[in-house]
């Protein structure tokens, strides 16, 4: 089981591999061929080289472990509001009416904009950047979470209780394992998102973290460190949407197995 597992992922990886090659080898002709200056788009020596200068400094781990820590602390605690917001309103029609218009006018807010509000309460600290990701983390998953309890099997539910299955015993039976799809498809968005709410509290308020240094690098003029910058910013939200991804199969199989 577990070699047919890693074959299947082999075969996954397989083509992203490929468009990634196919990438380094068309920016490597692209700025060779075409000369293209180098505050436009760096050579990939020049990327390498910046790479290794910031390494040999040790800024370049320093910041991306802080930019990291504070994407997954914002990524689980939005997850775990949004879904406590989400199965609550879905389990209560009545309490999400009256909620609605408070949540909708929320939800239209951009959340970039409570950035400098969260800096001007907090100061300079992690906080700005983990309650941005926290927030635009929180939406979908919850509004996912509202749409899928609103479509369980109501047959099903009116079964259980007819068998003496308490409102607890039906909705961890029946409404949560079928929220499941639901529940995912709303991490895999806020995986992604989370890593925009950090850079964007870095932006407005940071010391440190890759949104600081990609700001140092602008400031410097020095594109190399932009780019970089931009290259573990996008690594880390893969790597936390991949993990997302796992897990997903992982409990969605078992569900299914069940």
């Amino acid at each position: 089981m577990k070699t047919r597992n890693y074959q299947s992922m082999a075969k996954d990886l397989t083509l992203p591999t490929a468009v990634f090659i196919l990438f380094i080898l068309t920016w490597y002709v692209a700025t060779e061929l075409f000369k293209i200056p180098s505050y436009v788009v760096p050579t990939i020596g020049e990327f390498l080289d910046e790479t290794l200068r910031q390494l040999s400094r040790g800024e370049l781990l320093k910041h991306t472990a802080i930019t990291a820590m504070q994407v997954v602390l914002g990524f689980g605690l939005g997850t775990l509001l949004g879904m406590a917001f989400g199965y609550l309103l879905g389990s209560f029609p009545k309490l999400e009416k009256a909620l609605s218009p408070y949540i909708l006018g929320l939800q239209i807010a951009p959340k970039v904009a409570f950035a400098p509000l969260f800096v001007m309460w907090f100061g300079f600290t992690v906080y700005p950047k983990v309650l941005v990701a926290i927030l635009i983390v929180f939406f979908p998953i919850m509004v996912n979470l509202i749409g899928a309890m609103k479509t369980v099997d109501r047959d099903y539910v009116n079964l259980a209780r007819s068998l003496s299955a308490s409102k607890t015993e039906a909705f961890w039976k029946i409404a949560f394992p079928s929220s499941m799809p639901a529940l995912f498809s709303g991490l895999r968005i806020g995986a992604t998102l989370a890593v925009i709410g950090v850079v964007v509290g870095e932006f407005v308020g940071g010391n440190s973290g890759l949104g600081y240094l990609l700001v140092l690098g602008e400031g410097q003029a020095n594109t190399a460190l932009v780019y970089v910058s931009i290259a573990l910013l996008t690594a880390i939200g893969v790597a936390l949407y991949g993990a997302v991804v796992v897990c997903e199969r992982r409990v969605l199989s078992y569900l299914s197995v069940d």
